[in-house]
């Protein structure tokens, strides 16, 4: 048999018609294989097959063959991610807003190169959610691997940062004066991606959303503030911050319904102790850092979690609950006032 003039490709193109072509469900008989093959103009004998077959082991593509008929039919029996796995990357891309629409379309068709072309249409009909709101900065990609790439050589960044004014525009912050910041992590809230990083002249640990970053470069300078670090558990920083607005760090007794026991182990986990009040309700200290949004969180509890103290922090749900009441105060609006 004369041989086709791509034969030095042969093991690669078989590797990439059984990934793509085979399954669990799906099969090559052997004829169906050296067909496969002749579309790239590389020919094979049935005996040496068997033996490509064999040394895709090789590469890590484990091939099983099982009877058919007179014959037998061949498929890729295990694959480095499972189609559960790929679909609940995929749904983690697309419903991940600082992921800009263009970047999640890309990143999943990359996947999608991990299954076959059957499984492949599975992980297709995960792709469309209705209604998600996208970030706008396709550079939050390359900032998050910028931001890494600083922390493992231990050096500063420099960084502008934006926001949106009321005409939609992005407006660059401090009149776009460059941030000099020791970035320490990374943490996820609220759908969003920020930069936990030392702030040197502020003297303070500080926090960014990586979306609304632009222009990082890495510094010169090494990293600062190790020490404020080193005593820092970043999962029980993220915690304690609610929307990643930073406050006082206080020890907040909270008085809760029972029917709201998963809010409480959802917002602070398993750990927290949850001790007995009565029938109807229980107590719980959480550290929290106190903030405009834990105050929100509290009022969007309802009757449901009162703060029992210190009496720093009822003191302050009290005055937000005055300056709320005098913002809404007055007569009652009439019918069409309300629509």
């Amino acid at each position: 048999m004369a041989k086709g003039k791509n034969q030095k490709f042969k093991l690669y193109r078989l590797a990439q018609i059984m990934l793509e072509k085979t399954d669990e469900d799906h099969f090559l008989t052997m004829a169906e294989i050296k067909e496969e093959l002749a579309r790239y103009e590389i020919t094979a004998e049935r005996k040496s097959l068997y033996n490509d077959l064999r040394d895709l082991e090789v590469l890590g593509i484990e091939v099983a063959g099982e009877p058919c008929g007179g014959g037998y039919r061949y498929h890729v029996v295990e694959r480095p991610f499972e189609i559960p796995e790929l679909k609940l990357l995929v749904d983690v891309i697309q419903s991940s807003k600082f992921i800009t629409a263009r970047k999640s379309n890309q990143l999943i068709a990359k996947l999608e190169k991990l299954a076959s072309k059957y499984e492949a249409s599975a992980l297709q009909r995960q792709v469309f959610v209705a209604g998600r709101i996208k970030t706008m900065n396709e550079t939050i990609y390359y900032n998050v691997d910028t931001i890494h790439g600083a922390i493992a050589k231990n050096r500063k960044i420099h960084f502008q940062y934006y926001q949106w004014n009321v005409k939609k525009e992005m407006e660059l912050r401090h009149g776009g004066a460059y941030y000099h910041i020791s970035p320490w992590g990374l943490s996820w809230d609220a759908e969003n991606y920020y930069l936990v990083g030392y702030d040197s002249d502020a003297e303070q640990i500080k926090h960014y959303r990586v979306d609304k970053m632009l222009k990082i470069t890495l510094s010169e300078e090494a990293r600062e503030g190790k020490e404020f670090f080193q005593k820092l558990d970043m999962a029980a920083y993220a915690k304690k911050s609610f929307g990643m607005y930073g406050g006082k760090e206080e020890a907040v007794k909270l008085l809760v319904k029972n029917d709201l026991a998963g809010v409480i182990i959802d917002r602070f986990g398993k750990d927290v102790m949850m001790v007995p009040a009565d029938e109807a309700r229980f107590t719980v200290k959480v550290d929290v850092q106190v903030s405009g949004q834990f105050l929100g969180w509290i009022f969007a509890l309802g009757d449901g979690v009162e703060i029992l103290g210190p009496p720093s922090v009822r003191a302050r749900m009290n005055q937000e609950i005055l300056r709320l009441a005098d913002r809404y105060k007055g007569e009652e609006m009439e019918e069409n006032d309300r629509i």
